[in-house]
């Protein structure tokens, strides 16, 4: 399953807020007073109001937990892009009073390889679950969760840019930028989107994986049935996800094909959408207006004493499979569960290493894809046969169930 995230070109991945510049690390200054905040969150996006949210459920003061983005809430819940969001997701956003929302449930995902025999069919029903996943508007969910912090009093101030951060030995100082510049103390500092490291970092860390993901919502003649698809073509995969009356369509291409599909008319792209996917949908109608942007992998989930990443500040995926946004909420939840305990540094500490094997997991799975359908490799030829193998041998399918939808536990 694929995550559809629709956004413009740039920046890709749900980057609400502005990057932050690198933090500086001094020793405390001697007439600093106790900090404004216990826990600062820098990007109020899907992650960020979801960790916020999280805390005050596990006892956290709201008004000691601070909210920083450069959108309104209002310019955020006009976002249309599509999110794919997994089950143990809805656990979270159910805990926090942010669930139910608009979404469509994904009853099925059908994993299959263009023109190879052999697909893997994985079931709600098998694995004794609701749905397997869902797909819903950004808009719509962080309208949620913003209604979830108003009535809890969370801080937020909004719109604003953090324009740098100075770490100290018992707080970190951040210079918020909203019309007059000013400064805040907090305990603890958690950058939620958009990353707290300078432009040249992220580019020393980042792999292009020379694919260019296209996006659209699309129409076919039968009726969307809530089933997800992920269909595997030479030269990267080709996800249809289930939302109201259309599918959120994410085709992955190299650049120069992204371009040319990119120049068709309307009636010529969905002819090539057609002759990719195949007639399982019957034929397509419609499409709304496509964006592209390049893809590629940022994962560095760096944190020093008292600043942490999370969601896409901490790791930009590669959309195969869908892991983005849930593996950041995966974050909110370990995260949540231990400054409930204390704004502290050992807490800090404590969650990289509990959250290191899901992350490497989920890196690695989405990179091994990404790279293998990048290239026309051998490897290519032998998923058809591993699909097949798959479909026959449950446990094998448990297994990947489980990693979509609750990743590395």
């Amino acid at each position: 399953m694929s995550d559809t995230t629709h956004h413009p070109p740039s920046p890709p991945a749900g980057m609400t807020g502005q990057p932050a510049a690198q933090p500086q690390r001094h020793a405390q200054h001697a007439d600093a007073g106790a900090p404004d905040y216990d826990i600062a969150i820098c990007g109020a996006g899907p992650a960020g109001m979801a960790l916020a949210a999280l805390l005050i459920r596990r006892g956290v003061p709201a008004a000691r937990i601070a909210l920083v983005d450069a959108r309104t809430l209002e310019q955020a819940g006009r976002d249309p892009r599509s999110l794919a969001l997994s089950w143990g997701s809805r656990q979270i956003l159910e805990e926090i009073g942010a669930w139910p929302i608009a979404a469509t449930a994904i009853d099925e995902i059908h994993v299959s390889r263009r023109g190879q025999f052999g697909r893997s069919m994985i079931t709600a029903a098998e694995q004794r679950v609701p749905a397997l996943g869902y797909v819903t508007r950004y808009g719509d969910l962080v309208t949620a969760l913003g209604a979830v912090c108003a009535r809890a009093g969370v801080v937020a101030l909004r719109p604003a840019r953090v324009a740098a951060l100075d770490e100290m030995d018992d707080a970190v100082a951040l210079t918020i930028d909203d019309g007059a510049p000013r400064v805040l103390r907090a305990a603890i500092v958690v950058q939620a989107e958009g990353g707290l490291f300078n432009e040249q970092q992220t580019r020393s860390r980042h792999r292009d994986y020379q694919q260019t993901a296209i996006i659209a919502q699309v129409r076919s003649t039968l009726p969307p049935p809530r089933r997800a698809y992920e269909r595997f073509t030479e030269q990267g995969p080709l996800a249809l996800l289930p939302q109201g009356e259309e599918y959120s369509m994410v085709w992955c291409v190299r650049p120069e094909q992204a371009a040319r599909l990119q120049a068709l008319s309307d009636e010529d792209f969905l002819s090539a959408l057609g002759q990719a996917f195949g007639e399982r949908v019957g034929r397509f109608t419609h499409a709304a207006p496509r964006l592209a942007f390049p893809l590629g992998l940022n994962a560095d989930p760096r944190s020093s004493a008292r600043t942490v990443a999370i969601g896409n500040a901490a790791q930009t995926l590669h959309p195969v499979a869908g892991q983005g946004l849930n593996l950041g909420l995966r974050d909110v939840a370990v995260l949540a569960r231990l400054l409930a305990q204390g704004a502290r540094p050992a807490m800090l500490a404590q969650f990289t290493a509990l959250r290191a094997q899901d992350r490497t997991t989920t890196v690695r799975l989405t990179d091994t894809m990404a790279r293998i359908f990048a290239n026309d490799t051998p490897a290519q030829g032998l998923l058809g046969l591993s699909l097949a193998a798959i479909d026959l041998f449950r446990p094998a399918r448990s297994l990947l169930a489980e990693l979509m939808m609750y990743g590395r536990r």
